[in-house]
């Protein structure tokens, strides 16, 4: 139970604190943090959660992990259904968080920083292009995950590693889908959004957790 709060909790902070960043500070006028200021607050919830709760449940804070770590041999399955329901429940309450916040004003939610391709990709790339991000992003995330937590690994370092994935992640491909290479963050978004990010949502549950079980499999080759 309490690895399941930790997740919750976990995940509530990396959706806050990324989609929060999205929504209201990154076209802040004047003083918006823009596409990078976005992209370093996604990999610093990952980097805080990971020091501050990480010893308790792993700090997965995404399905796709979790699968993935499964894959890699890392967790039993029978941890994966608690840990993403805690990580779905999580998420959708930091967007009713934000929700609240982002209304504040009087303002529309607008696209709610939800993950989309075709007309709903912030540079109009196509469900191909979003389906290859995905999947390549989250394999990377996994095999750095895999990799800086191992055993072998220098020890004290993986938060830092993780988190500065997560940027350069979404450095690369928000143009592309937004980022999500987590379904709990992308469920969170579009559950607000409804419409097309519930129409799109598939993409970004499906393909993420292929990709983070094929790095999970891959990983678990190379330690052999």
């Amino acid at each position: 139970m309490k690895k399941n709060l930790a997740e919750f909790i976990g995940t509530f902070w990396l959706v806050l604190g990324g989609c929060g960043s999205a929504v209201l500070a990154a076209a802040f006028p004047e003083v918006g943090i823009g596409l990078v200021g976005v992209s370093l607050a996604f990999g610093l919830t990952v980097l805080t959660i990971a020091y501050s709760l990480g010893h308790i449940s792993g700090a997965h804070l995404n399905p796709a992990v979790t699968f993935g770590l499964w894959a890699g041999g890392r967790v039993s399955g029978s941890s994966i259904l608690p840990y993403v329901i805690s990580q779905i429940l999580g998420g959708i309450a930091a967007a009713t968080v934000l929700y609240i916040i982002a209304t504040g004003n009087g303002s529309d939610i607008g696209n709610f920083a939800a993950n989309g391709y075709g007309e709903h990709s912030p540079g109009g790339y196509s469900l191909t292009a979003a389906i290859v991000s995905e999947f390549v992003m989250t394999f990377m995330f996994l095999i750095v995950i895999l990799g800086s937590t191992d055993e072998k690994a220098p020890q004290g370092f993986a938060g830092l590693a993780i988190g500065l994935a997560l940027t350069l992640i979404h450095l690369i491909s928000i143009p592309v889908t937004n980022t999500s290479v987590n379904p709990a963050r992308s469920i969170s978004q579009a559950l607000f959004v409804g419409d097309w990010a519930l129409a799109q949502l598939w993409v970004f549950i499906l393909i993420p957790i292929l990709g983070a079980i094929a790095a999970g499999v891959v990983y678990k080759f190379l330690k052999k």
